[in-house]
C-alpha cells in the first residue's frame, strides 16, 4: 500500500509548511506551482504536470495553499468526484461580499456593510453611515492589500472610477473603534469531527499581522464569545481542513470581520503553542483522518512574523542571533526585498509577557523592526 498523496494548488509558504507536517505523518505532498511563482517549497514536490484535472486525478485529495483559484473548474472537477477539501462551496468564502452577505443572512454580527458596484452606491453608504468608510475588493487583497479607508464622497469617487460600473463588486463597511482584534482556528474533518485552538489576538500594522499572542488578552467572557461565534461560523461555512476566523471586539461586542478557509497567519503560532499544529490538523481532515489535540503545550506564546529589512539583507545570514531558549524559527526560502514576509518567530514560555519578549527579541535580530508597542 503506498503512501496517501495530498495536491496542494500554489507553492506559497502554507504549502511548504504543509510539507513539512506531511514528511512527519508519511505522507506525499505534490504541489501545482502557477507560472511565475516562487517556490518556497522544495523543487522536487512541484509537479511538472500543467493539467489540473489529471493533477486531481494523480493524487489523493486536493487542497489549497491560496485562495486565487478557478472556482468554475473546480466545480467541474468536484462533479467528476475527485477529492477536493475545502470545497468550492467552502471557498467561495474567500469572497468578501458573498462572505459578508452571507455571514448576515445567517444572523451572525458582522460590522454595518454594503456590496457596492459603482461609486454612486458607495457614497450613498459613506452618507448614511458617517465617514470615513472602509472600502475593499470583494476578491483579490491579502494581507491587507485593497483595503482602503475613504474619508469622504470625492475619495470614493476617484477610488471607483467616477460613477463607471465597477469589474468586481467591492464591500463598504462602517469603520469601527476596534478595541481588539481576535481570531480563532477552527479545523473540521471530513466526518463532520471539529476542533478549535485557544483564541489568540493578533496586531497589525498596515494592514498585515504583526504579532499573535496566545492566550488573547481579553477577558474570559470575551474569550468565550469569540469562540462560540468562530464555531457558529464554522457551521455555516461547512469548509473541511483549516478555517480561520477573524473578529473584531467592540464595544465589548464581538464581530466577524473576515474567514479564510486554509491554513492561516494567525495559526503559525499552533506549530509550538499546540499539541498539533494547524498544518497537521489540516492533512488530517483533508484526508479523512482522527484530528488531534488543540490543547495549549505552554502558559503562553507568541508569534512575530518576520520582515526583509530594509537595507535588503537576507535573515538567513542572521539565523543564529535569534535563536534562544523555547524561540523557533521558520523561514520560508523567499528571496529577501525590503516589506517582504519572509518567515515567522514563535516562542513559548510561561507568561504572556515573556514570550512577547522572546519573539520580538529574536525577530529584531533578524532585522525586522517593531512598529511600536501596540498591545
Amino acid at each position: 500500500m503506498s503512501a496517501p498523496r495530498v495536491g496542494v494548488i500554489g507553492a506559497g509558504q502554507l504549502a511548504r509548511m504543509m510539507g513539512e507536517s506531511a514528511s512527519a505523518l508519511g505522507v506525499e505532498l505534490a504541489v501545482y506551482a502557477y507560472e511565475g511563482e516562487e517556490p518556497c517549497v522544495p523543487l522536487s514536490a512541484v509537479t511538472d504536470e500543467r493539467d489540473l484535472e489529471a493533477f486531481a486525478r494523480s493524487v489523493d485529495v486536493l487542497t489549497f495553499d491560496h485562495e486565487r483559484l478557478d472556482l468554475d473548474e473546480l466545480a467541474r472537477l468536484e462533479g467528476l468526484g475527485l477529492a477536493i477539501f475545502p470545497s468550492t462551496g467552502a471557498l467561495r468564502f474567500s469572497d468578501k461580499a458573498h462572505q459578508r452577505q452571507h455571514l448576515h443572512d445567517k444572523g451572525l454580527p458582522v460590522p454595518r456593510f454594503t456590496i457596492v458596484r459603482d461609486s454612486l452606491e458607495a457614497v450613498a453608504f459613506g452618507d448614511d453611515v458617517g465617514w470615513p468608510i472602509v472600502l475593499k475588493p470583494a476578491t483579490g487583497g491579502y494581507d491587507g492589500k485593497g483595503v482602503h479607508i475613504v474619508d469622504g464622497a470625492d475619495a470614493a469617487r476617484r477610488l471607483l472610477t467616477d460613477g463607471a460600473p465597477l469589474d468586481v463588486p467591492w464591500v463598504a463597511e462602517e469603520l469601527l473603534a476596534i478595541d481588539h482584534e481576535l481570531a480563532v482556528v477552527v479545523v473540521t474533518g471530513r466526518d463532520g469531527e471539529r476542533v478549535n485552538y485557544p483564541v489568540v489576538s493578533t496586531v497589525q500594522h498596515d494592514g498585515v499581522c504583526r504579532e499573535v499572542t496566545v492566550p488573547a488578552r481579553v477577558s474570559p467572557s470575551v474569550r468565550d464569545e469569540a469562540e462560540a461565534l468562530a464555531l457558529d461560523v464554522a457551521a455555516v461555512v461547512g469548509a473541511v481542513g483549516v478555517l480561520a476566523i477573524e473578529l473584531f471586539v467592540v464595544d465589548g461586542r464581538v464581530l466577524v470581520n473576515e474567514v479564510a478557509p486554509r491554513p492561516h497567519n494567525s495559526g503559525h503560532i499552533t506549530m509550538e503553542a499546540s499539541a498539533t499544529s494547524q498544518f497537521e490538523n489540516h492533512l488530517r481532515a483533508v484526508l479523512g483522518w482522527p484530528l488531534g489535540s488543540p490543547a495549549l503545550r505552554a502558559p503562553a506564546a507568541a508569534m512575530v512574523n518576520v520582515f526583509g529589512p530594509a537595507d535588503g539583507s537576507d535573515p538567513r545570514a542572521r539565523a543564529a542571533d535569534a535563536l534562544g531558549g523555547d524561540v523557533h524559527l521558520h523561514l520560508y526560502g523567499k528571496s529577501p526585498r525590503p516589506g517582504r514576509k519572509l518567515g515567522h518567530v514563535n516562542a513559548i514560555a510561561d507568561t504572556l509577557d515573556e514570550a512577547h519578549a522572546r519573539a520580538w527579541g529574536a525577530a529584531a535580530a533578524l532585522g525586522t523592526d517593531r512598529p511600536g508597542d501596540e498591545r
